[in-house]
């Protein structure tokens, strides 16, 4: 018993074994899951507390394609949105890559590589806050200032965290939810980018203006990597399937002649990262000005809407760690509330440089980083380089863009695993009774309030597991989760989510 609290109180650093000491990797890649301690709020070293292994460039490489691909159709909507809603403003492709690369830049050196990388490894990487994209347009024509938005969004997120909001609604949250939630996120995410390759590939001929048709190139990618990916699961190398199969795609898509569509227009420099440049003039940078009053008015109810929704995106990346990392890994898993608090401070930060992202935790980087069983802070810190180097460079960005890398690596780095991580939680009839019901009501109304509403009925025992509703407090029964439904109702219907239904503002 003595040697056994001896060893639970070893260091990192003693703790550690070499590679060589294992007969499978995957058994060293426990084993060091097992024995980090990482510091919350403290100074964590490279060698101390944690180490780099080559699977750390796994979500690196899958975290830098998934947010440059996210920042540029964050932009490009509040370029298109502010431009239709301002007569004076007039934002172009050249904005968008500026703003992009500010996004790339700042918050990668503060949040990724000093944040998550050295400071406190149990926050997960604030990146973007994917179901906000389509929204984007609506907020900007709403009259929403980006940076009034920031600031709301920054202020809400931190008071969740600090009342333990977050981890508390997760814990809330019964594996058939979770799992339908997972489902739904996983499949609907899926058939997007499915359908996104085949549209590009069925409109190359038109777009350059050829005399054949490159409609197979879509099919041929999928085929290729379907059988890639189906190798790499059974040989216990899935971590790899995000560079093997982006590689596949760009080697496919330019021996069947769609390389024509492969153009390098971002050339290497570095944005202006004087915030008075971008507010402090309707001239210069988003050409909006400093926020008045009815700009932080306008931008309210989608500040609570995003905060609202940041506790289903967290449960997803915090589940799914649950779900590849082995037993006595409770140290490294994310915490909920850290990363509320780095997402918030993230949000104000990026913007008030010049930005324009709304942040959420980094799917992009947390699903591949599961799947390959490492933790937060190497890859953290390989991701923030990668981000600065990029953005810099400008031509890597290209790359990262197209069509058959983006929609390849997101479906197997992040889509297909969330859908085999919910199909893995559901395991008994009540289980099914729940994550039916969800991505039912996913399908009617959004994820979000689907979330809510069966987080609600399960933990009163209308579905799913009876004898658990009996177990729950008062407050766990219906405050929380009432509460919850309220809040995403009222966000929603005020912005017009709710279908049928005319925006209440």
């Amino acid at each position: 018993m003595l040697q056994q609290t001896d060893k639970h109180e070893e260091s990192y650093s003693e703790a550690h074994k070499p590679a060589s000491e294992f007969e499978q990797r995957s058994d060293y890649l426990d084993h060091e899951l097992q024995i980090m301690k990482p510091r919350r709020w403290g100074l964590n070293l490279p060698g101390r507390d944690f180490r780099f292994e080559m699977e750390d460039f796994v979500p690196a490489i899958a975290g830098t394609i998934g947010i440059s691909v996210m920042y540029s159709a964050v932009m490009t909507a509040w370029a298109t949105g502010l431009t239709a809603k301002w007569p004076h403003v007039n934002l172009g492709a050249e904005w968008i890559i500026e703003v992009v690369r500010v996004e790339m830049l700042i918050p990668a050196l503060i949040f990724c590589i000093i944040g998550s990388g050295f400071l406190n490894p149990r926050a997960n990487l604030a990146g973007n806050h994917g179901p906000m994209i389509p929204l984007i347009g609506s907020i900007a024509l709403a009259g929403a200032h980006p940076l009034a938005l920031a600031a709301l969004v920054c202020l809400f997120g931190l008071l969740l965290s600090y009342f333990k909001g977050g981890s508390r609604l997760v814990n809330l949250t019964s594996q058939g939810v979770a799992g339908g939630l997972l489902v739904f996120l996983g499949f609907m995410g899926a058939k997007g980018q499915i359908t996104s390759l085949f549209t590009w590939a069925g409109g190359l001929q038109a777009k350059h203006d050829l005399a054949y048709s490159l409609s197979y190139v879509a099919l041929a990618i999928f085929a290729v990597n379907i059988v890639l990916y189906a190798f790499l699961a059974k040989v216990g190398k899935r971590w790899l399937a995000i560079p093997a199969c982006s590689v596949v795609a760009v080697v496919l898509a330019l021996a069947l002649g769609a390389g024509v569509d492969l153009q390098f227009t971002t050339a290497p420099g570095l944005p202006n990262m004087n915030p008075w440049y971008w507010w402090g003039s309707t001239e210069t940078g988003w050409q909006l000005g400093i926020p008045g009053f009815n700009h932080f008015v306008a931008s309210l109810p989608w500040a609570i809407l995003a905060v609202a929704m940041w506790s289903p995106d967290f449960l997803g990346h915090r589940i799914f760690q649950e779900l590849n990392y082995p037993k006595n890994t409770d140290k490294v898993l994310m915490d909920v509330d850290d990363t509320m608090t780095c997402c918030s401070l993230r949000q104000f930060t990026g913007t008030f440089f010049g930005g324009g992202n709304i942040t959420s935790s980094w799917g992009t980087y947390m699903i591949p980083a599961a799947i390959a069983k490492r933790p937060i802070p190497a890859g953290a810190i390989l991701l923030g380089a990668l981000c600065i180097v990029i953005a810099t460079i400008g031509y890597p960005m290209d790359v990262a863009v197209w069509q058959p890398v983006m929609s390849c690596a997101l479906l197997v780095g992040v889509f297909l695993p969330l859908l085999e991580a919910g199909l893995q939680m559901v395991k008994s009839s009540n289980d099914t009774n729940s994550a039916g019901i969800c991505i039912f009501a996913a399908i009617v109304t959004n994820p979000v309030l689907a979330w809510a509403i069966t987080m609600f009925l399960d933990n009163n025992g209308l579905i799913g597991d009876k004898e658990r509703a009996e177990r729950l407090s008062f407050a766990d029964r219906i405050v929380i989760p009432a509460g919850a439904v309220i809040i995403c109702t009222l966000a929603m219907a005020a912005v017009g989510m709710l279908p049928g239904i005319p925006a209440l503002l």
